[in-house]
């Protein structure tokens, strides 16, 4: 394989495992433990 064919394919997975990563924690069972910054500071 040619060395541009495996930077290209590293980065794409890079790219899908923290978008993976991402929608997991903002819509996984982690989700519950954030909190809301404007719910926290009403005025």
């Amino acid at each position: 394989m040619e060395p541009a064919t495996v930077l290209i394919i590293s980065v794409c997975a890079g790219v899908i495992a923290i978008t993976i990563a991402s929608i997991y924690t903002s819509f996984g069972p982690p989700s519950k433990q954030l909190s809301d910054p404007f719910e926290d500071h009403e005025d």
